[in-house]
């Protein structure tokens, strides 16, 4: 059995280490874009998003992991007969774990004479779909949307410490509903006060 991390962040502030740590625990990486180069150029074995997936990125790179296999992998209750069907028929593996931190959206428009397209662009859509399917799914995927969560996951999976994996699990996926709210309201609020 394979497992399976979905790693795609634009800070890719310990995204190497916490790469290299899963691939010695078992991982298979998947990964997009600047992430997958990062990885890629440091030696550790990755996977594109579109060759997992079989479908390319389009669209000048909007639309890379909305897809069933991506999705399908990260919703998939394991146990659920109906969902293990669904999976085979459209082999669709288990994502276990999925890393990811939003476009820079704040930053962006932080800097002087920003205009509405440049704030368009950095509106991230692939990024909170992953975090909130993983995190409507905790209780099987772990969702990781900050550098500081890496090294204690990589510890709980590994038994290293005494918090466990499901333990942290529902800690993170509070901190991904937070951390997707707050990027949907910094959205808003420039929106409003801007647009």
């Amino acid at each position: 059995m394979s497992y399976y991390a979905l790693l795609s962040v634009s800070d890719k502030t310990g995204i190497v280490d916490f790469a290299e740590g899963l691939v010695r625990a078992g991982y298979e990486i998947i990964s997009s874009g600047g992430t997958h180069a990062v990885l890629q150029a440091e030696g550790i074995p990755v996977m594109r998003v579109s060759d997992y997936t079989g479908s390319p990125e389009v669209l000048d790179g909007r639309v890379k992991t909305l897809h069933p296999k991506i999705h399908g992998g990260i919703l998939a209750q394991r146990g659920n007969p109906s969902h293990d069907i669904d999976r085979k028929v459209n082999r669709i593996e288990f994502i276990d774990i999925v890393a990811v931190n939003l476009y820079p959206f704040a930053e962006t428009v932080a800097k002087p004479d920003v205009t509405l397209a440049e704030a368009i662009e950095n509106i991230d859509i692939g990024g909170p779909s992953m975090v909130r399917s993983a995190a409507k799914n905790y209780k099987d995927v772990a969702v990781l949307t900050n550098p500081h969560q890496y090294g204690i996951y990589l510890d709980s999976i590994k038994g290293n410490i005494s918090i466990k994996p499901e333990i942290l699990r529902e800690k993170f996926m509070k901190e991904a509903f937070k951390h997707t709210a707050e990027y949907d309201a910094a959205i808003s609020k420039w929106m409003e006060d801007n647009v």
